[in-house]
């Protein structure tokens, strides 16, 4: 059975890619072709505007809205000469982002205040780290870098880094051993996981690829006015490809022609072995019908997620803060209580990752675990989330359980939920996934009544509303409704509504006078 796989469906207006871990959906990657993402392009961009009371900047990059650049993201010739001379004869193994908190810690650089960095109409070389995310522009950084398959080019530093979790000492060293000698002076060069064994010709090949994509920003920079894209990552699909193809994906199944080619080319340049499991879908069934990735999709837009033994999670998501609420539902169990709240909650544990993974949630993440007494229950919990979330490729930092059953977490983001990509407020509800009663809408429609009716002075009415509101209004409110027709002699002519009781297409109710 192949455990992992790439599913992409494509068509004119829209790329999905579904990453199926054991035949189910373990993360989803959406991009309309009219919003494509922006995360990875480099812009020649213009200061618009220097904030000092947040530290920050916006930044015109000729996209529709103006993007954002921290204080902490911002780069000059004195930051690059400092963090040079601190790492040049550095041993350290370290990741992009470790390197940029080490140089955090050790230079004052990061202190200094924004406006003495930047100005009003100065143009700079940025790069996008975030996607625009609601009314919020894209965020940016002046810390460039080229990633690869196997490698992360990045030009401002000088240091060579090894994936920690290459944890063969004899590999490490020859990574670092073949890199040396063609490593750029001046330039830092992360080795990524995937580097693991690859020949020392396609390493080389790609430090001369990622080179040459530097040199080529470099000349646009000196010659394109501001602003101007300078370099534009890889599509989604390539983009998903190169990030989490591993031994591990036993098969790449595209459903479009073009874009089978496109990968294709890709996977030539990794390996004989990863273009060999590409294959191209032609069956009049769609694709994500066939692996039964629709039914996932839909599952993922639910609130409840269904647990193996019977209980069941509440997921709500709200702009800033995401709770995942664990209940025993029907489960009973079959010993004492502990061990049952302790079942439940192992098993919450598994399925909030992968809820997390599939659904996109970031930000600030709370776990309401069910109660539990015993505190090696507790620490085998937090330990178990801590095991799991290895697998989510996003950073995430994780606070030690509350003796109330709480997790408090992050999860970095990067772009849109797929809550937020795939549904809208209601219009009725205005978001809040609640709608009036029909007790309470009756009681509206009433008093609505002697409003229209103080208001115009006319006694002949016309409403428009929903059967079921109707029918409570003549046999539960009879009286009070007899009341005010009585009171100021109306005339109430009752037409229905096209609207069902579920429908969300037009107002609940709407008084007319004639």
């Amino acid at each position: 059975m192949i455990q992992r796989q790439i599913i992409v469906n494509h068509s004119e207006s829209e790329t999905r890619v579904a990453v199926v871990e054991k035949e189910h959906v373990a993360e989803l990657y959406i991009e309309r072709h009219r919003d494509r993402g922006l995360v990875g392009n480099i812009y020649k961009g213009g200061i618009l505007r220097v904030l000092p009371g947040i530290q920050s900047s916006f930044v015109d990059i000729c996209e529709m809205r103006s993007a954002f650049l921290y204080v902490t993201d911002v780069l000059n010739d004195d930051f690059i000469a400092q963090s040079r001379k601190l790492l040049a004869d550095s041993s350290h193994d370290m990741s992009h982002s470790e390197l940029e908190h080490e140089l955090e810690k050790k230079l004052k650089w990061k202190k200094t205040a924004i406006e003495k960095l930047l100005r009003e109409g100065q143009t700079i070389m940025v790069q996008v780290s975030k996607d625009p995310l609601g009314n919020k522009g894209a965020r940016l950084s002046m810390f460039i870098t080229f990633p690869g398959r196997y490698l992360v080019l990045s030009p401002y530093f000088n240091h060579i880094g090894v994936s920690k979790k290459i944890d063969d000492d004899v590999e490490r060293d020859r990574l670092k051993s073949v890199l040396t000698p063609i490593k750029p002076e001046n330039m830092a060069v992360i080795v990524r996981t995937a580097a693991r064994g690859v020949a020392d010709d396609i390493l080389v090949r790609e430090m001369q690829y990622l080179v040459e994509q530097w040199k080529s920003v470099q000349e646009k920079f000196a010659a394109a006015d501001s602003p101007a894209l300078l370099h534009r990552d890889l599509e989604l699909t390539q983009r998903v490809v190169r990030e989490q193809y591993s031994e591990e994906v036993g098969k790449i199944i595209v459903d479009d022609a073009k874009l089978h080619e496109k990968i294709g080319r890709l996977l030539s340049g990794i390996s004989p072995e990863a273009e060999a499991k590409l294959a191209l879908y032609s069956g009049s069934t769609p694709i994500f019908d066939v692996y039964g990735i629709e039914m996932d999709i839909d599952r993922a837009l639910s609130k409840r997620v269904e647990l193996p033994s019977g209980g069941y999670i509440i997921i709500d998501q709200a702009e800033a803060l995401t709770s995942f609420d664990i209940n025993t539902g029907r489960y009973v169990g079959r010993s004492n209580a502990s061990d049952t709240v302790l079942k439940i909650n192992l098993e919450a544990v598994k399925a909030v990752v992968a809820q997390l993974r599939l659904r996109n949630i970031a930000g600030i993440i709370v776990v309401d675990f069910i109660d539990m007494e015993r505190v090696a229950d507790r620490e085998r919990v937090c330990s178990e989330l801590i095991e799991e979330l290895k697998t989510d490729r996003a950073k995430t930092n994780v606070l030690k359980i509350s003796d109330l059953g709480l997790v408090q977490m992050t999860r970095k983001r990067t772009s849109e939920s797929l809550e937020h990509l795939l549904l809208d407020d209601c219009m009725h509800c205005e978001g809040r996934g609640k709608v009036k009663s029909i007790v309470t809408s009756a009681h509206d429609l009433l008093r609505e009544l002697a409003r229209i009716h103080n208001q115009t002075g006319k006694t002949i009415l016309q409403v428009r509303v929903r059967e079921d509101i109707r029918d409570w209004i003549l046999e539960e409110e009879r009286e009070w409704f007899q009341e005010i027709v009585d009171r100021w002699g109306l005339t109430v002519h009752f037409k229905q509504s096209e609207m069902t009781v579920a429908g969300l297409t037009e107002p609940v109710f709407q008084v007319e006078a004639e």
